[in-house]
This record gives C-alpha cells, structure tokens and sequence, in this order.
C-alpha cells in the first residue's frame, strides 16, 4: 500500500502489518497468544515517558532499544561491538538457542516484531490553499496539535520445517515494511495532519546445527538490508528507515526450548555456545504443573531488554505505562497530579498519552488500591536457613535457635528484636553477617539475569535483612565494583538468599569470624 499507511491485515510470512490488528489469539496456529501481552511491553518501552509530554527532555530524545538501522550508518565509525542486550543501536540481531527436538517432522516457526516510526507533522492551511509544516496549531475548536514522531507496530511470521534447515538449506524471508502516507483534515480548513512513514528493508534468516541426538542449536537472524542516502543523516533522520524495539518470539511443534539462563545440567556446556548479539533469548509462557522438564519451555522470547526465564506481566497493572519495569502505583499517583495544562500537552502529543490519561482520570479506587503492597512468592516460615541475633555478653542464653519462629512484619510490633547491622545466619554452619566476606553463588533455577552475572564474584555483606514472608537476604557490596564505597554510603545493594552465598576466608583470618 504505497499511498497509504498500512493498518490492518494480517501478518504472515513475508508480509508486515500493524500487530494490534494482527490476529494473536488462540486460534492463529502459533500459539505466541500468552506471549503477546510481554512482548507488547517490550515493543513499547520507552515509547513515551512520565509526564508523557512533548517538551520533557527525556521524550526528546527516544527509541533507546532494539533499534536496527542501516548498516552503513552505524558502521561509519567502525563495526559494532555485539553485546548481551539492544541498548546500542546496531544493523542486525541474532538469536541463537539450543532446542530438543521431539518429532521428525518438526516445525519452527518465528514472529519478528518491531515498531516503524511514523512522522506526524502538523500542516497549517494558508491563505492560497497550500499548507506549510508547523510545529503546533490551536484550532477553532479549542483543540492542540503538536507534531511529533508516532510509530506502527509490525510482525511478520516466518516459518519452516527444522529437515529442511538441518539438511542445510537456509530459509530467508522479508521482514520490511512499505512507506505510506495519510492526511487528516483539520475542523474548519485549519490544516491537516500528515503521517508518514519512509520504507523499512530488512531480511530475517533461520540456520540450524545438529548438536547431538536430539538437539539442535538454531540461529535466527534479522537485519536492515537498506541504505542510507545520505551517510551523514543525524539519528532522527536515520530512525525513519530503522526496525525499533526490534524482537523475536519463536516457537514451533514437535520441539521445546532450553533455557539459557537455568539451562539442566547436562545441556549447561552447549547452551554456553550459543552467541547472542543485540538481544537476549529468556523461555515464555506461564509454567505449568506437570511440565515434562525444568529449564526448557515451548516458546522463547528473545528481547532487546535483559528479562527473566518466563517474564509475565504484573495481573494487577491496569494498563501500559510504557516503561516495563514501572511501579504503576507511583506512575499512576504523578500522572494524577499533573495540571490541567500538562495533560492538555500530553494529550496533544500523542494519542497513546491520551489513553493513559483517560485511563487514570477514571481509574476506581478499587482498581488503583490493587496496585498498593501486592506481595509475591511468600515463602513458607522456616524454608530459608533461620537468622540467629549475635549473642551479647549479657545475654547470651536469649540467642534463637535456628529454626525458631521468627517474627512476622506484619503485625504490630513483629520485627521488635531484629537488627540487620548486628544480626547473623548460619551459612555452611559458619555466621554470616554485616562485614562478613563471601563469594557470590546465584542460584541455578529461578535465579535473576542481572545476578548471573555476578557469579563467583567476592563480596562483603553490609546487612542482613528480613523480609515480610520471614525470609532473610544479604545486602552485598561486590569488592572489585569501583563504587562499592559509594553504594555503602547512601544504600544500594545486591541482594542474594543465604543459599546463594558462601564463607570467603583469606590468609590470617579465623573461620567464621566478623570483620
């Protein structure tokens, strides 16, 4: 549709079309449905940020992940440097994951998503009848119109029989999207409104490796095959031809998929050949009683965003707020008290800003009280190693055992007797406590991305908290983090299970002793 923006249709192999009129229920063959709320905050965070207007700096400068633009552009000051997430623009993304196949007749099947900007310029109608570009325009009606960059969600399906890719044969498709333009008239002649949006090209290709009985590493590959007219084009320019918030869900029959965060341990060494560059694979969907493994899943998400295995979104958000790791509670508290003429803006930027506004204006109490002090995961009393208080002289015989009871937050006057800076837990039959040194040891299972990166590190443990279920968590500085001072000074800590630690002793250093 070249003389039009394109939104509606279908998206299918080969073809790009607006995903929120795509068909992602239960019945479009791909099973991607229970992705898709997830997959939509990926595809729209950062889309616009508190207080959702055009003049705030921080809307001014935007599309921060996943962005693929022409090679030649991002190349023209040297090739890029391939990291674990899409927070630097790059021309490309590749997918690698590990996957089990389950039948011969296996079918992969991919959905490549990603937003195509879209220029909203505002058009004031002269005297003549032409119209010029302007920045914003008040017409008759009261009503503000700002221009401002607006985006159209895409996805494109690619699918494939694994045979096929195992015999070696590569299975490319086109991913881009065309250029349209449409025109809205304005009340009384003011003006118009036009949204344009330039072509978007791009190749997404599938390879896979046989890795052994079963196993099967399978590389997804997507990439923005156009040029840029001019090498010197600044990034707002350059975003017109560029795939943003660019990520992948891929899933199939006849297969399951390993996770590469908590892979089983068998499979943990050719997980870790896997290369990843601009964007990061983590298993989808809910999990599920009776799962026939733990560490693989029947889909994969494979983000610009650092995310955990199986990411969901919170079920009491009542809507986007275009920042995925938001707390709507204090989101929801700032847009409230923004003024009359704040919201007028915002909603004058663009329309997603004014749902959020509509949807706040009329949020009921009952909805919004949901969104204060939802606790997740409480873990049964006694399931984490207990926390002991360190003994005083004068009262040594007072000290819990471990395994005792220990207080519950939520009732008045249930955290009397703790002290995080003086309090200790047994870890290996050695107390652990504030000044403790230990080596980081995440958890394999259920363990956060962010902490897997921390593994084998040394650290020194600043506190000991308790949580509200009972449980207890070390504050940590890490020793070779250059602002682990400063971290201490106003408070910022990583936080692991005792279980997710062990003693650390140097030279001179009696064991189990507090320095």
């Amino acid at each position: 549709m070249p003389d039009a923006v394109a939104e509606d249709g279908v998206a299918r192999a080969g073809s790009a079309v607006d995903a929120t009129a795509a068909d992602s229920g239960p019945d479009d063959g791909t099973g991607f449905a229970q992705l898709c709320a997830v997959a939509d905050a990926v595809l729209y965070e950062g889309y616009l940020l508190y207080p959702y207007r055009r003049s705030s700096p921080k809307n001014r400068v935007r599309w921060q992940f996943g962005v693929l633009l022409p090679r030649d552009l991002v190349e023209r000051d040297g090739p890029v440097t391939p990291g674990p997430s899409g927070s630097a623009d790059s021309w490309y993304q590749r997918t690698e994951c590990l996957l089990r196949v389950l039948r011969p007749d296996a079918v992969l099947r991919v959905r490549v998503r990603y937003l195509q900007v879209l220029r909203k310029q505002v058009e004031e109608a002269g005297p003549d009848g032409r119209h010029r570009p302007v920045e914003s325009l008040r017409t008759d009606d009261g009503a503000v119109h700002l221009t401002f960059d607006e985006a159209v969600p895409r996805e494109v399906d690619v699918t494939a029989a694994l045979a096929d890719l195992l015999d070696g044969t590569e299975h490319a498709a086109a991913v881009g999207s065309p250029a349209g333009t449409r025109a809205e008239p304005l009340a009384a002649g003011a003006g118009r409104v036009v949204r344009r949006c330039e072509e978007v090209r791009a190749r997404t290709t599938l390879t896979a490796e046989r890795l052994g009985p079963g196993l099967v590493r399978l590389r997804v590959r997507t990439e923005n095959t156009g040029t840029a007219p001019d090498p010197g084009v600044c990034r707002d320019e350059a975003l017109r031809g560029a795939l943003v918030a660019a990520h992948t869900l891929v899933g199939g029959t006849g297969v399951e998929f390993v996770s590469l965060i908590d892979p089983p341990a068998e499979l943990a060494d050719l997980v870790r050949g896997c290369r990843n560059a601009f964007t990061f694979p983590v298993l989808g969907g809910a999990e599920q009683a009776g799962d026939r493994h733990e560490g693989v899943a029947d889909m994969l998400l494979s983000a610009p965003i650092i995310l955990p295995d199986r990411p969901q979104v919170a079920p009491e958000s009542p809507g986007d707020l275009h920042d995925a790791a938001e707390i709507d509670e204090i989101l929801t508290l700032r847009t409230m008290l923004l003024t009359d003429a704040e919201k007028a803006e915002a909603r004058a930027t663009d329309p997603r800003a004014a749902e959020i506004l509509d949807r706040v204006d009329t949020m009921p109490p009952a909805v919004f009280s949901r969104l204060h002090g939802a606790i997740r995961s409480l873990a049964p009393a006694g399931r984490e190693r207990a926390a002991v208080t360190a003994p005083s002289p004068e009262a040594a015989t007072d000290v819990p055992r471990p395994g005792a009871a220990r207080p519950v937050w939520w009732r008045e006057g249930g955290d009397d007797g703790l002290s995080p800076s003086t309090d200790i837990v047994l870890v290996d039959g050695v107390p652990v406590g504030a000044g403790s040194r230990v080596r980081l040891r995440p958890r394999r299972r259920g363990a956060d991305a962010q902490d897997m990166f921390l593994e084998g590190r040394a650290a020194r443990v600043a506190a000991l908290r308790h949580d509200v279920d009972g449980s207890v968590h070390l504050a940590v500085t890490v020793d070779d983090d250059p602002a682990a001072e400063l971290h201490s000074w106003y408070g910022r800590f990583h936080y692991f299970r005792p279980d997710e630690v062990e003693p650390r002793h140097t030279d001179g250093e009696e064991r189990g002793s507090l320095t």
